[in-house]
């Protein structure tokens, strides 16, 4: 069977080409395991990923099931599971800080737009020529700073006022806010963690973020635990499926929203082809990244109409759904229809879930996200350390548009130099 290679620069979605090659009861069956599997990994991550980006767990829900099912349908990878990801969660919160959700919703419809615009321009490839180090080094810095935005939750911590979206005031806030410590939350939150990481050792095949978050609801209910739970904060789950809105845009909104909407189009395509290209290692496949861009794109702007937040391919979704047994883009499908199964059969039971636990599975997202061993062996090459620094520092600091900016521009320029220098050598 050929890999791929020979169609990868075609506007067709891989659907079209799985059903055209012929697909039968034996890969829907395999496809429907699949799908349920990362199904259930998907809904408490979704709902954790959309309460730490400030908004009610079902946006994230929603974002999996309206973005999730066009990110298969049309995109140009067989096996790219869509949905909302943790890396979005520093740029979903501040936007939603500032300008409400209704910005929030019209900075996803203006990020889908762009890149509709990147994947029909053909720039996919030049997203995947990022540097390596600015990647690790971008995805380092967002990882410590979701880190630091779980810490309240985790620790049942009282702030007083708004918690400041910068890393290093946000330390200092939650430091001054310690003595309010509620030894429960911190239980139920180190705990959930905790079963995450003993179930992967020692069940892997286990659906470990699901039994850690089902087993604190049921702990906190049954023990009478003073946490606080999606019910008691959000008011629960809306029963029933989301419905279509056209959120309000005016020009001077999509002015000020341009900025955080550039941020958004920049960190998706790039998550997206790095998860195509962890799925084409994994699978010995090519996906068509111009395609893919398209279709993210789309699923975008349909999750904005449908009140969800941004949608990107999911890397950790991505694998569990290849190790899983997917043969098809129609596993991806699947999944999404399962959660939304779920939100009109047991939307209540999502009320128990404690906030501690939904950061607990943050804190596992955390240390699976940051690349700890490239990381540091980067430290050990010069040119390399400055750029990996110089964008883990400015996404601390400032943004990860500032952090990604820098970089690129740093790796430039030492790039040119070494060209400089060689040429002249010779």
């Amino acid at each position: 069977m050929p890999d791929g290679s020979a169609t990868a620069h075609l506007y067709r979605p891989k659907l079209a080409t799985i059903l055209q090659e012929g697909y039968g009861g034996r890969q829907f069956r395999a496809d429907a395991l699949a799908g349920l599997t990362v199904a259930i990994v998907a809904l408490p991550l979704s709902m954790a990923i959309a309460v730490a980006s400030g908004v009610s767990p079902e946006r994230g829900l929603y974002t999996s099931i309206v973005g999730g099912f066009l990110v298969s349908a049309l995109g140009g990878s067989r096996y790219q599971i869509g949905g909302p990801a943790g890396a979005f969660i520093v740029l979903v919160a501040a936007t939603v800080a500032q300008f409400g959700v209704q910005g929030l919703l019209v900075t996803v419809l203006m990020s889908g737009l762009m890149l509709m615009l990147v994947g029909a321009l053909r720039l996919g490839s030049l997203i995947r020529h990022i540097p390596h180090a600015v990647t690790v080094g971008f995805t380092c810095g967002i990882a410590a700073t979701i880190l630091a935005s779980q810490l309240k939750d985790l620790g049942g911590l009282t702030v007083q006022g708004p918690e400041p979206g910068s890393f290093f005031p946000k330390l200092a806030v939650l430091l001054h806010a310690l003595p309010s410590l509620n030894p429960a939350a911190l239980g139920i939150g180190l705990g959930a963690a905790a079963l995450i990481f003993l179930l992967r050792w020692l069940r892997p095949g286990w659906p470990g973020m699901l039994i850690a978050v089902t087993g604190a609801a049921a702990l906190a209910a049954l023990l009478h635990l003073p946490v606080e739970t999606i019910g008691s904060h959000f008011g629960g789950l809306p029963r029933g499926g989301p419905v279509p809105h056209w959120p309000n845009v005016t020009p001077h909104l999509l002015w000020q929203l341009l900025p955080s909407a550039l941020s958004f189009t920049l960190l998706g395509g790039v998550e997206s082809l790095l998860s195509a290209k962890v799925a084409d290692s994994m699978t010995g496949r090519k996906h068509r990244s111009n395609m893919e861009l398209v279709a993210q794109g789309l699923a975008n702007i349909a999750s904005a109409l449908f009140g969800g937040i941004s949608v990107t391919g999911t890397i950790a979704r991505t694998a569990t759904n290849i190790r899983a047994g997917a043969m098809s883009p129609i596993a991806g499908m699947l999944h999404s229809a399962f959660l939304l199964v779920f939100i009109l059969v047991a939307a209540p039971l999502a009320n128990f879930v404690p906030l501690a636990a939904l950061a607990g599975v943050l804190v596992v997202v955390c240390w699976n996200m940051a690349e700890k061993r490239e990381f540091w062996r980067l430290l050990g090459y010069s040119r390399e350390m400055i750029v990996l620094l110089a964008t883990f520092g400015l996404t601390l600091v400032k943004d990860l548009t500032y952090g990604i900016v820098m970089g690129c521009a740093l790796a430039a320029l030492f790039a040119l130099l070494h060209r400089a220098v060689h040429e002249e050598g010779a």
